[in-house]
C-alpha cells in the first residue's frame, strides 16, 4: 500500500454540533420530534426535582414552533471563566456541557449526558431562549445550531420572577414525520406530574384550542388507581413502597388483574425519564418480587412438586409503576431507554424483597391469590415448552416497538433490515424506502443459539421480538405468516460486526431453516472505505478492492488528488451514504445465505460456535489466526 494515500489530510474533525447534524440517529429518535420536546422538558423537570421549579408549560404553537416554559432558576447568563462565553450559549452549543455531572447543583437529574438540549438546538431550524433571573429578562437566538443573535437584555421582571423559556422549530429534514405524536406527549407529561407530586404541568395546543393541566398530590397511588379503573383487580389496595438512601431512591406501586389483559400499565422511570426498555431498576424489582414470593410459597408449601416459578410468572397480569432516583445514572444510550446502573439493581432488589416479604406475611389470603396467578403462569409456560408444534404467536402480540415497519404487504417486494445498534438504526430509518423497507435495530450481540433448542431460545426477548417481526416462530416449518420477502443482516464491516452477522446466520440456519431454503435470508455487504477523487466517489468492501480502485485512479493523467475515508461502523455513515451502499437495490450488494447437501456449513458453525469444540477452535485460531486481516 502507498502510505502517502492515507495521511493527516484525510482526518476529519467534527466540531461544535456537527456530529449531531451529520448523524442525528445517534443522539435522538428520528421518527418524529417528540424526543426533542422531552429533552427540553427534562431540563425543566430536573429543576423541579431539585426544588427550584413548581410550574412547567408546554405549548404547540400555531406557527409550528414548540415552546417550553418553567419557573426555575433560569439558565446562567454570566460568562464562563474558561470558555469565555455565556453559560446559556455554552449549554446550547457545546456537547457534554452542563451542571449535572458533579451532583452539586442537581442531586437527582435525567440530563447527565450533557448533550440533550444542544441536540435540540442542532436539529432546529430556529431556536430562541428567554431567561428570567436577577430581575432581568435576557434573550439569545439560534438557527440550525448556530448563534444568530448575541445574548442581550430585553426587559426587567420582578425579583421573584425567574425561569427559562425555550421556543424551537424542529428541522423537518432530520425526521421521518414532522408531526408531534400528541398522545405519547400527553402521556409523558401526565407521568411527569404523577412522579413529581406538587408539580403543575400545563399543555396547550393552539391549533386545536386544547388546554390540559396535570397536578397530582398523591403520586403513584392515584395514578395506578386511575389507570386501572376499568380492570378487576386481584387485591383491594395496591402495594406501595417508597425507600431512599443518601444517593438513591425507589418508589413503586403494584397490583394484579384477575383476568389476562393485553394492555396493562407497566411503566418504569429513572429521575422521571421513561425507560421503555427497563434496565437494572426493573430487573432489581423483578428479582426482589420473585424472591419474596418464592419464600412465601415455600413457607406455606404452595408450589407443586417440580414446578419452578420465574420473575416473568410473578409480573404476569401485573400493573405497576416504578420510579427510581439516583445520582449519576448510567443509561444505555442518549435516548435513555434503558438503565445500566448495576449498583442500583441490588438496592431495588433488596428494598423490594424486604417490603414484599412483610406484606405477604401480613396479607396471607391475598398473597395466596398472587401465588396462584404466578403458579398458573409457570404451569402454562412449562406446558408450552414441551409442545413441539406451537400456535402462531403473531395474532396477539403487537409488533416490537423498535420495528419501523414498511407500508407494502407484497411479499415479493418487502424487505426487513436487521441493523446493528440504535445509532445505525436511526440512519437506516432515514435512508430506507418506507414503501417496502423495514428497519429493526438489534441490541448488541444476539444470543448464541447454535446448540440450543428452539423452545429455549424463544425465552430471549430479542429473539421473541425478531420472531414477532418476521411472523415465524423458531423451529416452526410453517412460513405462511411470513411478513417480509427478504430478511437482510446489516452489521458493521469490522470484527464485531462479523461476529454479530455470524450469530444471526447461525440463528437462521439452525432455527429458521425453511427461510434459508426458500432464499429469504441475505447478508448486506457494507463498504469499509470511501474513496473520493475530484467529484467522483467510490466505495470498497476491503483493502484489496480499495487498492485496485486507487491504482486505477492514479493511472489517470494529471495525478488527481485522492482522499480515502475508512468507516468505523454503520453509525458513521450519513443516510445518503447508507442508502447508496447497502439499501438501494440498484447499487447495494447482498449475499444470499444458502445451504446444500454437499457444503460443510454445519461443520464450520460447530467449529466457530459450539462449546464442545472449544479445544478445536483454539487449535484452529493458533494455526490460522495470523492470516486474519486487521
Amino acid at each position: 500500500m502507498n502510505k502517502s494515500s492515507y495521511d493527516s489530510k484525510a482526518i476529519e474533525v467534527l466540531s461544535g454540533l456537527d456530529p449531531v447534524r451529520k448523524r442525528p440517529g445517534m443522539y435522538t429518535d428520528t421518527s418524529c420530534p417528540n424526543h426533542l420536546v422531552q429533552e427540553v422538558l427534562d431540563n425543566s423537570v430536573d429543576e423541579a426535582l431539585s426544588g427550584h421549579c413548581s410550574k412547567i408549560k408546554i405549548t404547540l404553537c400555531k406557527d409550528g414552533f414548540i415552546q417550553v416554559t418553567d419557573d426555575g432558576r433560569g439558565m446562567p447568563v454570566d460568562i464562563h471563566p474558561e470558555h469565555k462565553v455565556s453559560g446559556v450559549e455554552l449549554i446550547m452549543c457545546k456537547l457534554h456541557a452542563g451542571a449535572k455531572f458533579s451532583g452539586k447543583e442537581y442531586n437527582f437529574s435525567g440530563g447527565l449526558h450533557g448533550v440533550g438540549v444542544s441536540v435540540v438546538n442542532a436539529l432546529s431550524a430556529e431556536l430562541e431562549v428567554k431567561i428570567r433571573r436577577d430581575s432581568k429578562e435576557f434573550q439569545i437566538d439560534f438557527a440550525d445550531g448556530e448563534k444568530t443573535k448575541e445574548l442581550h437584555q430585553i426587559g426587567e421582571v420582578g425579583v421573584q420572577n425567574s425561569g427559562t423559556t425555550i421556543r424551537f422549530l424542529p428541522n423537518t429534514s432530520y425526521f421521518e414525520s414532522e408531526k408531534i405524536q400528541k398522545k405519547h406527549l400527553k402521556h409523558l407529561l401526565k407521568a411527569k406530574a404523577v412522579l413529581c407530586p406538587g408539580l403543575q404541568i400545563d399543555f396547550i395546543d393552539e391549533k386545536k384550542s386544547e388546554k390540559i393541566r396535570w397536578l397530582y398530590e398523591d403520586g403513584l397511588s392515584g395514578y395506578l388507581s386511575e389507570s386501572s379503573s376499568d380492570i378487576e383487580l386481584l387485591i383491594e389496595e395496591s402495594i406501595l413502597c417508597s425507600k431512599s438512601s443518601d444517593i438513591q431512591e425507589v418508589e413503586f406501586a403494584i397490583n394484579w388483574s384477575k383476568s389476562p389483559r393485553k394492555e396493562l400499565l407497566n411503566e418504569t422511570y429513572v429521575n422521571l425519564i421513561p425507560t421503555l426498555q427497563g434496565g437494572s431498576h426493573f430487573n432489581g424489582f423483578k428479582s426482589g418480587l420473585l424472591e419474596a414470593l418464592k419464600e412465601f410459597c415455600e413457607y406455606r408449601n404452595l408450589l407443586p412438586k417440580g414446578l419452578k416459578i420465574v420473575a416473568d410468572d410473578v409480573v404476569s397480569n401485573s400493573i405497576f409503576v416504578i420510579s427510581s432516583k439516583l445520582q449519576n445514572p448510567q443509561f444505555a444510550g442518549q435516548t435513555k431507554e434503558r438503565l445500566d446502573s448495576k449498583d442500583h439493581m441490588s438496592f431495588v432488589s433488596s428494598v423490594t424483597k424486604d417490603v414484599l416479604s412483610i406484606w405477604f406475611n401480613k396479607h396471607t389470603e391475598e398473597g395466596e391469590k398472587i401465588a396462584e396467578l404466578a403458579i398458573n403462569s409457570a404451569q402454562l409456560r412449562a406446558k408450552a415448552s414441551k409442545t413441539v408444534e406451537r400456535k402462531k404467536s403473531f395474532k396477539g402480540p403487537a409488533l416490537p416497538g423498535k420495528l419501523s415497519d414498511c407500508n407494502s404487504e407484497d411479499l415479493n417486494k418487502t424487505e426487513l433490515f436487521l441493523v446493528e445498534g440504535d445509532s445505525a438504526g436511526g440512519s437506516a430509518k432515514q435512508a430506507r424506502e418506507r414503501s417496502f423497507q423495514a428497519i429493526m435495530p438489534l441490541r448488541g450481540k444476539i444470543l448464541n443459539t447454535w446448540e440450543l433448542e428452539s423452545a429455549e431460545i424463544i425465552k430471549s426477548q430479542e429473539i421473541k421480538n425478531l420472531s414477532t417481526a418476521i411472523g415465524v416462530l423458531p423451529g416452526n416449518p410453517d412460513t405462511s405468516a411470513l411478513r417480509y420477502g427478504k430478511i437482510c443482516i446489516l452489521a458493521d464491516a469490522d470484527s464485531d460486526g462479523l461476529h454479530i452477522a455470524t450469530l444471526l446466520c447461525a440463528l437462521f440456519l439452525q432455527h429458521y431453516k425453511p427461510l434459508v431454503q426458500e432464499g429469504r435470508i441475505y447478508v448486506s455487504m457494507p463498504p469499509l472505505f470511501r474513496i473520493d477523487c475530484a467529484k467522483e466517489v467510490f466505495y470498497a468492501l476491503d483493502e484489496s478492492q480499495r487498492d485496485t480502485i486507487v491504482k486505477d485512479l492514479k493511472s489517470r493523467k494529471g495525478k488527481p488528488k485522492i482522499n480515502i475515508q475508512r468507516f468505523k461502523g454503520l453509525g458513521e455513515m450519513n443516510p445518503s451514504q447508507l442508502r447508496e451502499t447497502v439499501m438501494d437495490p440498484a447499487s447495494r450488494q447482498l449475499v444470499s445465505l444458502t445451504i446444500s447437501p454437499n457444503d460443510n456449513a454445519n461443520s464450520v458453525m460447530d467449529l466457530l460456535l459450539a462449546k464442545k469444540r472449544a479445544p478445536d477452535r483454539k487449535e484452529w485460531l493458533e494455526k490460522k489466526g495470523s492470516l486474519a486481516k486487521v
